[in-house]
């Protein structure tokens, strides 16, 4: 599968601590090669990977693509985001 990254969440990722970042893209690695499991509430049409506790990635696919798009470090950020939708 090959991963393309928004605008947002190139710019998320490139802001994260260098130790954080490679946790990300250890998860990113995982999404690419692994099916989708754990898909957002609400009609949200969107799939969520834990990073840790806190940091989630928001991301879509569609046939052989994945495309990321966000990369919380927060939970409070991913909430933020999250409301928008409900």
């Amino acid at each position: 599968m090959e991963l393309i990254f928004s605008d947002s969440a190139k710019k998320e990722l490139e802001n994260l601590p260098q130790d954080l970042k490679a946790v990300f893209l250890k998860h990113m690695g995982k999404i690419q090669f692994l099916p989708p499991r754990k898909h957002m509430k609400h009609g949200i049409p969107f799939h969520v990977e834990n990073v840790t506790k806190q940091a989630r990635i928001i991301y879509n696919v569609k046939g052989d693509q994945t495309y990321i798009l966000h990369c919380f470090k927060s939970h409070k950020e991913y909430e933020r985001w999250y409301k928008s939708y409900k």
